[in-house]
């Protein structure tokens, strides 16, 4: 598996899992209904450093970003998202993903990483927890899950 930087031309093979996985409603905040155009700068917006992980046949297989979670002073905190392609899950891309943005963040000076909401029936929480994430509080029933119901949501943090 190759991980390496986006670029525009991969947005198109992101978009489809981007789309899928949003519209189901079951981890990100995200509308599920959110548009093409307002999905890609969710997700390239500048400021923003944009990873696809590829087999070896060039297929994306799923897609991060790490970004900058707050500004000025506390700008050395990070934040970051994960996507795998549904049809891809269970093969390690989601772990590989994150062990590659977890280096490039520190890589880039971040101290930390925090995620702001993390929906606490994702099977990834599992996989933050694994790589050294902890759950600094939860949002009670914050998120309307679709099989669910009401659930909270995560702050979760590592330092880096």
């Amino acid at each position: 598996m190759l991980i390496r930087e986006a670029v525009a031309d991969d947005w198109p093979r992101i978009w489809p899992f981007w789309h899928r996985i949003v519209a189901a409603a079951e981890t990100y905040a995200w509308a599920p209904d959110t548009s093409e155009e307002e999905a890609r700068v969710l997700w390239t917006a500048p400021g923003k450093r944009v990873y696809v992980a590829e087999d070896d046949t060039g297929a994306v297989l799923g897609s991060a970003y790490v970004t900058a979670n707050y500004g000025g002073p506390a700008a050395g905190v990070a934040n970051a998202a994960f996507m795998v392609d549904p049809d891809h899950s269970g093969r390690g891309v989601g772990r590989a993903l994150a062990e590659h943005v977890l280096v490039a963040a520190k890589g880039d000076g971040f101290r930390a990483m925090v995620f702001n909401a993390v929906v606490e029936t994702n099977p990834a929480v599992r996989l933050w927890t694994s790589l050294g994430f902890t759950v600094l509080g939860t949002v009670p029933d914050a998120f309307e899950h679709p099989r669910h119901g009401r659930v909270g949501l995560h702050i979760m943090h590592r330092a880096l």
